[in-house]
């Protein structure tokens, strides 16, 4: 998609995140996404021209083998047009130059088959629920 531009950790503004997961989730959540924007090691960004966010993910980091892709989201208006699959493998790549060995990523079922199209094998995982 051409009049799409990805970002690699830009400047970007909490209430735009917020905006946006609303928008992509239908509902406002308590996060601080200030905080979690600090403490990303790496976060890539879709923008629409004129600088509207449409799309996010996060890459968590343990310094060593392991990275972790979290809250992906492609704004409902513009899903299915290959921009949540290119937020995924540009953060794969930057996995990949960061010298880990490993990308985790949870979803839901319904989930599956886009990350599988990214490259993603279904393994057991462990879960607990704290809030």
């Amino acid at each position: 998609m051409t009049d799409v531009d990805y970002k690699v950790n830009p400047s970007l503004r909490p209430e735009d995140l917020a905006s946006l997961m609303k928008e992509s989730w239908g509902e406002e959540t308590k996060h601080d996404y200030e905080a979690v924007l600090n403490r990303s090691y790496a976060f890539v960004c879709a923008y629409f021209p004129e600088d509207r966010l449409v799309g996010f993910v996060n890459l968590l980091w343990d310094g060593g083998a392991h990275v972790f892709l979290v809250d992906t989201t492609v704004h409902p208006d513009v899903q299915r047009r290959g921009i949540g699959q290119t937020l995924v493998k540009t953060a794969i790549s930057i996995a990949n130059q960061s010298g880990a060995e490993w990308v985790h990523v949870d979803y839901e079922r319904y989930l599956g088959d886009f990350y599988t199209g990214c490259g993603f094998h279904s393994t057991p995982a462990g879960l607990i629920r704290l809030r």
